[in-house]
Formats: structure tokens, sequence, C-alpha cells
């Protein structure tokens, strides 16, 4: 059994993690951290967990063989500071601390997402996991990368949902602004575009243009939808650029290309993210859609936990989606 712990206990993602884990055959969960909750019962704060564990929240760990870092960004270099963690550890880190800044106290930190970086996860100790719209819009554009077909302007339009804001409450995230509502925010300058550039050129695109990206809020409160396009400089029809994103994915047990249109509650509460396939007018248009809580944070990082230790990638993580 991998003995696991996990750091932030109280928020979303831990709430996920643990929904997850608890239900993982490998897994046995040592220690929830929570600097606010100490001794308090894990099913105190993630309600749905009553009658499903008995676990309290602790002021430390004892000696897991993986730690998870659900700490919010900016905060995992400061805990591991603070807590030295026992020889042979493994980190999965659910921040932005080392997404494109992977080196640390003499770590090298490798990047998460399993569909490009599947080998080197498996040998790796230390994981940074992508971020949700990240995890989104890479999935869209890995294999026009991986064939340098990215020449042209990239527009991006995604939205989601309110849990990508965090669990703790804000103007733009309580019910009354959310509610019937739709917002743009950071349009252009989102922090997750840095490790969408790093990610295709290391995925074979080897002059990047611009990425023009427009994030929006959604009145929902989980999933990712993203509306992504550029000019199609390509020679091979709409069905033979299917057949190639079908190819590109084969290896993948999460990532799956629609013939149809594709809709979110498809990936609601899964770890998939579904892809579709358009040309309009000399464009190529993909949409691609993922759980933020899930394919995009918790869900992503048990599969990066299953390479690391040796387990068969989708342990866990077959999960029941919501159809209606």
């Amino acid at each position: 059994m991998i003995r696991v712990s996990i750091a932030g206990g109280t928020g979303y993602t831990a709430g996920e993690l643990l929904r997850i884990l608890l239900r993982h055959p490998q897994v046995e969960i040592e220690s929830v951290i929570s600097s606010t909750s100490v001794g308090m019962p894990v099913a105190e704060t993630h309600r749905d967990l009553l009658g499903e564990t008995g676990l309290l929240f602790s002021e430390t760990f004892d000696r897991p063989d993986v730690i998870f870092l659900c700490l919010g960004h900016g905060r995992s270099r400061a805990f591991l500071q603070e807590k030295p963690l026992p020889e042979g550890c493994k980190i999965i880190d659910l921040g932005n601390d080392f997404r494109n800044d992977p080196h640390f106290d003499g770590k090298a930190f490798c990047f998460g997402l399993c569909e490009l970086n599947r080998e080197k996860i498996r040998k790796a100790d230390y994981v940074a996991n992508p971020g949700c719209f990240a995890t989104s819009i890479m999935l869209a554009l890995l294999p026009l990368a991986a064939d340098d077909l990215l020449k042209e302007e990239i527009h991006v339009h995604a939205i989601t949902g309110s849990t990508g804001a965090g669990k703790k409450p804000g103007e733009t995230t309580h019910f009354s602004y959310r509610d019937n509502n739709i917002s743009v925010y950071k349009p252009f300058t989102h922090q997750h575009l840095e490790e969408i550039g790093h990610t295709l050129r290391a995925a074979g695109s080897n002059h990047l243009p611009q990425i023009n990206f427009v994030p929006m809020r959604g009145d929902f409160t989980r999933g990712i939808f993203a509306s992504v396009y550029t000019k199609w400089l390509g020679s091979i029809s709409e069905k033979e650029m299917a057949e190639r994103y079908k190819e590109y994915y084969a290896s993948s047990p999460f990532v799956f290309v629609s013939d149809k249109s594709i809709s979110l509650k498809e990936v609601v509460n899964s770890n998939k993210a579904l892809l579709h396939i358009e040309f309009h007018n000399g464009y190529i248009h993909i949409t691609s859609i993922i759980d933020n809580l899930v394919k995009g944070a918790s869900g992503q990082a048990v599969q990066n936990m299953n390479l690391m230790f040796g387990l068969e990638e989708s342990a866990g993580l077959k999960l029941k989606g919501s159809a209606f």
C-alpha cells in the first residue's frame, strides 16, 4: 500500500483527492494536514465524506511515501522549507510553484502532463501538476504542436466553473455574483500561458506563435470548456485530422476524440478529457472539455501518482460521470 499525506487538507482539491484516494485500491491515507483545523474530523469540513472516513486533520505527517501539496499558489516552497520530508518521500504539487521554475533545494520537478511526459513521470520523484485551464488547452493543441503545425496566432476562449477560484470566497466567487452571470478575467495575461507555451514547445512546436487567451468565469461549479482555433495550413482533411488526434492519444486511458459536438456535462465528475475537431473557413477549431477539479487537478495528480509508483495509470480513477 502507498502511504499518502495531503497538505492543505481543507480546500476543494484536497477534498477531491480524498474522494478519489479513499477508494483507491493501493492507497492508505496516513495524514491530512491543516494548520487551521488540527484535531477536527475531516468529514466535518468535507461533509460528503461523513461515514466514509474517521480521519482527523493533523499538524504534520508521519512517514508518507508521497505527499500531495494542495496549499494554494506560492505556498509549497515555504511548506517544504518548514517541514522537511522523510527520505524517499515523493512530492506531487498541485499549486503553481514548480510548473515554470522546477528546481528547488536540489530537486527537479517533472511537469506532470501524462499525455506528453508519461515516461518521464514514471521515473520522477517530484512532479508539478499542470493547471486546469492549461490542461484543457494543451490537450487541444498537443497533436498540432507535435507535427509543428502551429504557425499562426492561436485564439482561445475558455470558461471555468466557480471551484476553479478556490474555496476562499471573494467578490467574484460568491453566489450572488456568479449566478446567472458570465465575466472575463485576466484576458491575454492569465498565469497558465507560461506553462502552455513551454509545454507546446517541448511537444515539437519550433516557433510557437502568439496565444490569445481570454478566460471567463461561468455560472456553474465544475468544468472547463475551451474553444481553440487557429489558421489551418495543413493539407489533410477534417476526418484525417481527427484520426491523427485519435492516434496521438491512443495510449491515454482518459483522452478521447468525439466525432460529434461535445458538451460540458459529458466529463463532469470524471477524469476524462473530450476533444472535437472541425474545419471552418480556413481555420481548425478544437473544443476541449475537462472537469477542472478532476482531470484539471486532483484526478490528474492521482494519475501522476499511479505512474510514479508503477501502477495502472487509471487505478482509482474509473469514476462515474454525470449525464444529466
